[in-house]
């Protein structure tokens, strides 16, 4: 039973970091899958990047805050490649 919480706490808070870095971006958001999918990803891209130029945050917060940063430098560039 706590696995099942801890994923869905983790979709969660994946779905609400895509979507608030939707919101940043693009002005809205794309839809809970679609959120949960980039909040993810971005978390992984922003646990990846930030390190790389010093930042690193310990807490819980922080740790939302590099998935939000992570979900929007995703959503931007895959703008770059979306049709116009």
């Amino acid at each position: 039973m706590n696995n099942l919480w801890s994923i869905v706490i983790f979709l969660l808070v994946g779905a609400a970091a895509g979507w608030i870095a939707g919101k940043l971006v693009n002005g809205s958001g794309k839809g809970f899958i679609l959120n949960v999918i980039v909040g993810i990803a971005g978390s992984f891209l922003g646990g990846w990047l930030l390190p790389l130029i010093g930042v690193t945050w310990a807490t819980p917060f922080g740790r939302f805050c590099t998935a939000v940063i992570g979900a929007a430098i995703l959503l931007i560039i895959l703008s770059l490649f979306r049709k116009k």
